[in-house]
């Protein structure tokens, strides 16, 4: 390789294209290792299905079994998808909110790993997203027994709110004469 390099150096040489072929035969070296390093160091991809004893994770491929989406030109828009694992997806919008903001409303369903089929349905517009599911976790029913800790800081900010009202109430009181350094005005 080394020989054939020195020949095409020796020859650009009778040609006139280059004055020293060793600085030329050494740039070509070295081009010729930099390709050969990123060769070598390029990722091998394997395309086949991994070998028995591999601990590689199987990734499954899902089909999508239905996609219909209906798009008008006063911007509403419809939207039902159906996956081969059983997620199903319908949903529905206008522009209808404020700034013409998008309302969106619909419902999904899929089974969650334990098994337990989960069915939401939702509306999306000014107040935010708003799902219903008998799922969802549910706040507690008020009333119910607020803590002491809590009562007793109520009590703190109304005690304070009618301490800086009679203080209002006391420098509102006290109004000044108008002073009788005014003159008239020249």
């Amino acid at each position: 390789m080394t020989a054939v390099l020195k020949e095409t150096a020796r020859s650009s040489i009778q040609y006139g294209y280059a004055q020293n072929s060793d600085k030329i035969c050494s740039s070509i070296q070295f081009i010729l290792a930099v390709v050969a390093a990123v060769a070598v160091a390029a990722p091998q991809y394997s395309y086949g299905p991994p070998p028995e004893d591999s601990s590689e994770e199987v990734i499954e491929v899902v089909p999508i079994l239905r996609d219909d989406r209906v798009h008008e030109e006063d911007g509403t828009y419809n939207l039902d998808v159906e996956t081969g694992n059983g997620i199903i997806l319908t949903q529905s919008g206008s522009p209808g909110g404020p700034d013409d903001a998008i309302v969106k409303a619909g419902e999904y369903s899929y089974t969650a790993p334990d098994g337990t089929e989960v069915h939401v349905r939702f509306v999306a517009d000014e107040n935010g997203y708003q799902p219903q599911s008998d799922l969802l976790p549910v706040a507690p029913e008020f009333p119910h027994e607020i803590p002491q800790f809590v009562l007793d800081q109520i009590a703190k900010a109304a005690e304070e709110d009618a301490a800086a009202a009679r203080a209002a109430d006391a420098s509102s009181e006290e109004v000044a004469a108008p002073s009788r350094l005014y003159h008239s005005p020249q």
